[in-house]
């Protein structure tokens, strides 16, 4: 057989293999210095965004979500984090556990499959008290990492453990009161519940600092070490392709709409300024990435997937 009727018969058998689709990731590392970071995937769930946002028209909206190929119903992203210091595993916050079917609740078998086991975690270090965030510390009523202390801001137990604060929130939120009884009972009872007021240091080379807003005591921690930064972001961003470009937009999960935006102006401003790494829970995995200024807005440039 000449030369090229072989290379036809052979690029025409594998065209004709069957396909299988990629499995999506669930883990991915890089490194700040001799510190190991993973980003673990807890799931993601569709969100719609068009009941949610607000300060937005609706036509803007449609017109943010085309640019990216997608729609207002948009699968978002639940994005969770291990800095591993060598000596030390913190998990920057835990998913929704069960408390979104089966769109959230993978973290403790993703984290095995990442060769770091539930019960390897020291500290949990939670952005704020948000289902999405903190449901996953318990399941069926038992801690998922009964090795660690969960730390999170005073200003978030006060409020999210206390009921009489339902009238402060949205009505379609006021389920967020029992939801975060039943996360974070387990813990209170095994005595490993601990709070903090940010800013504060939390251990050497990681910091949490005040993001209030989203809620009354979101945080973000800031880790620095090898000579790199890394900012481990909550709820600063739900959707990126509309909230970079147009910080202003909100979303009725924020308790304070207008303080919302005002942190995320300061926090997106300082960010594009510094070059520091982001690590953020709502974007597209594994989330890890840089903040750039682009006209009047910002953009998301994605972390290579070779970078380690």
């Amino acid at each position: 057989m000449k030369a090229s009727l072989l290379l036809a018969a052979l690029v025409g058998a594998v065209l004709s293999l069957p396909t299988q689709a990629a499995t999506p990731a669930t883990s991915w590392q890089m490194s700040l210095g001799d510190w190991r970071i993973t980003a673990v995937s807890d799931g993601s769930v569709v969100v719609p965004l068009d009941k949610l946002l607000t300060h937005i028209t609706p036509e803007a909206l449609v017109s943010r979500m085309a640019a990216v190929g997608k729609t207002p119903q948009a699968e978002t992203a639940i994005n969770t984090y291990v800095i591993d210091t060598g000596r030390q595993r913190y998990l920057v916050d835990t998913g929704a556990g069960a408390l979104l079917g089966n769109a959230g609740g993978h973290l403790p078998d993703n984290l095995r499959a990442a060769g770091i086991p539930p019960e390897s975690i020291d500290q949990v270090l939670l952005t704020h008290i948000h289902g999405d965030h903190s449901g996953g510390l318990q399941h069926d009523g038992v801690p998922v990492f009964p090795n660690a202390t969960v730390r999170v801001d005073r200003k978030d137990v006060d409020f999210w453990l206390d009921p009489a604060h339902a009238s402060q929130v949205e009505a379609c939120q006021r389920h967020t009161f029992a939801e975060s009884e039943r996360s974070l009972r387990p813990v209170i009872d095994a005595g490993k519940l601990q709070t903090f007021t940010a800013p504060v240091k939390i251990a050497e080379g990681i910091e949490a600092i005040p993001a209030p807003g989203h809620t009354p005591g979101s945080v973000i921690y800031r880790v620095t070490h090898g000579g790199k930064t890394l900012l481990l972001w909550g709820d600063i961003i739900h959707a990126e392709p509309v909230q970079m470009p147009q910080p202003e937009v909100a979303i009725h999960f924020d308790v304070d709409q207008t303080q919302a935006v005002a942190t995320r102006k300061q926090v997106l401003e300082k960010a594009a300024a510094d070059g520091d790494w982001i690590a953020s829970a709502h974007i597209a995995f594994p989330g890890i990435g840089k903040v750039e200024k682009n006209g009047q807005g910002y953009r998301w440039m994605p972390a290579p997937q070779t970078q380690r």
